[in-house]
């Protein structure tokens, strides 16, 4: 998984060692290790502790925002109404 490479090499160019990053997130350096081998199994929840760790969470609430949602802007612009129509009131 591209994450879990992502996140091995940010640990590295932040030279920091797996057990300093792990001890940091909480967790055991075999977790860590399966972070960074891309282990599906493991939570959302550790990722978000080592990606803190490392100084990366703000990143993590933009994953699903809108300006990374190219579908869901597609679709809500194709939900857009084709005209505008004013409603006129009487005088």
């Amino acid at each position: 998984m591209q994450l879990g490479a992502d996140i091995r090499d940010a640990r590295r160019r932040r030279r920091l060692t797996m057990a300093l990053v792990a001890e940091r997130a909480f967790t055991s350096r075999s977790t860590l290790q399966r972070i960074e081998e891309g282990d599906p199994a493991v939570s959302i929840g550790i990722y978000a502790a080592v990606l803190h760790a490392l100084g990366l969470l703000d990143g993590l609430g933009q994953l699903a925002g809108p300006l990374a949602d190219s579908l869901g802007q597609a679709l809500a612009a194709e939900a857009l109404p084709k005209r505008i129509r004013l409603k006129h009131t009487a005088p």
